[in-house]
């Protein structure tokens, strides 16, 4: 079958939940896909930052074949020789003494959120059913019922009511209105140390620490949702080593987490916070399944062995520097952070997404305004003087 046959099967029996670019593509290998009819793309999208170690990394498709053939699910009914291995490599990168494995950051967000309200209530003595967690607008965690809850996007919850109560929205980056909102039954500040959904905006400088500190002096737990911002995309291991230097009190992770081979996310925290959740409160079929722990191990040893996280920082402050020279047409602001920038212009992009993708650069729109860029973390400046002179073609 050929593109259009495909796009036409997919919109007959699919359900409509996406817009996706008309592009069909049938393989992958490193920073480039191939189409139906072999045409060739530099994927810079990286599937929303799950594929920063590159497609079909050449270690993950060999531990997959390993470990396939060995074992794939036990359920946590019954331990496995992987998911010890697999908490050990998240510890030793990470700081973390404690995860909790799942499968979808959605997954992991609602797991986070779970686990702080009970520490709320037996740690802090807040009342039952009175927790509050605090977070940011323009927020995107994922889009189960509870967590578009807490959504300021209204696409995101039109129709889906009613939402979950226990959620309180401060503008992003603003540590006064987090100091205000604070109060006796707050258990949680939920954040990301930069959003990406809403266009790589980057808080100011020093919030994130300011944010730290008060939530230490007023018993808050500072949570970070890093399932896109974490493992490298940003130029460090995680986004708010930027400015903190010590682990907050709890991570969410994901997408990269399993370089796009398969579906793994984890909570991390403390065993302060962790130890409240007790057998048979929370859980998952899949979550810390071997074949998942196999996998998370060795993505997460690529980003360290072939220094992806470094070559993030460097390949990003070349790109973004670079772009910044172009006179790009219509430009509002370009915004960026290791190898993750957001190219907001002064209308709707995603005409110039479509012109991009016919000159064999696949990039998305986000919040309408905004062109993410997110090349896999093995992009080299070849590669990136490559787009560069495809983006100036559309752009400038």
């Amino acid at each position: 079958m050929n593109s259009k046959d495909l796009i036409n099967l997919e919109q007959k029996f699919g359900a409509h939940n996406y817009h996706p670019l008309d592009v069909v593509i049938t393989r992958g290998k490193g920073v480039w896909v191939w189409d139906v009819e072999g045409k060739k793309y530099l994927d810079f999208l990286a599937a929303y930052s799950a594929l920063n170690q590159g497609h079909c990394h050449p270690r993950l498709v060999e531990a997959v074949k390993t470990q396939i053939e060995k074992l794939t699910l036990t359920s946590r009914a019954f331990r496995n020789d992987q998911l010890a291995l697999f908490y050990q490599t998240v510890n030793e990168l990470t700081g973390f003494e404690a995860i909790l494995p799942m499968n979808s950051g959605a997954e992991a967000v609602e797991t986070a959120i779970k686990v702080v309200r009970k520490w709320g209530y037996m740690k802090k003595g807040v009342p039952t059913d009175k927790a509050k967690i605090i977070v940011s607008e323009n927020n995107f965690h994922g889009r189960t019922t509870t967590i578009i809850s807490f959504s300021s996007e209204q696409s995101y919850r039109k129709g889906f009511g009613p939402f979950t109560p226990g959620f309180e929205i401060i503008p992003f980056g603003d540590i006064d209105a987090l100091r205000n909102c604070i109060d006796e039954n707050t258990v949680a500040f939920l954040t990301e140390p930069i959003q990406g959904e809403s266009g790589i905006i980057i808080p100011p400088t020093g919030f994130l620490k300011e944010a730290f500190q008060l939530c230490r002096q007023n018993e808050v737990l500072l949570i970070l949702d890093e399932i896109q911002s974490g493992l490298g995309r940003t130029g460090k291991m995680f986004a708010y080593q930027h400015e903190l230097e010590s682990e907050p009190d709890g991570v969410i992770i994901g997408k990269a987490l399993s370089g796009g081979m398969y579906p793994v996310s984890a909570f991390l925290s403390n065993w302060e916070v962790m130890e409240v959740i007790k057998p048979g409160e929370h859980g998952s079929t899949f979550g810390g399944n071997p074949l998942a722990a196999v996998i998370a191990q060795e993505a997460l040893k690529i980003l360290v062995d072939e220094k992806l996280i470094e070559n993030s920082a460097q390949m990003g402050e070349y790109l973004l520097d670079q772009l910044k020279q172009m006179n790009i047409n219509s430009l509002k602001e370009i915004r960026g952070k290791g190898l993750w920038i957001g190219i907001e212009l002064d209308h709707p992009v995603r005409k110039e997404a479509e012109k991009l993708m016919d000159k064999g650069i696949l990039c998305k729109e986000t919040h309408e305004n905004t062109l993410r860029i997110a090349p896999p973390l093995i992009i080299n400046k070849q590669e990136i003087d490559w787009a560069l002179d495809k983006i100036n073609t559309v752009l400038v």
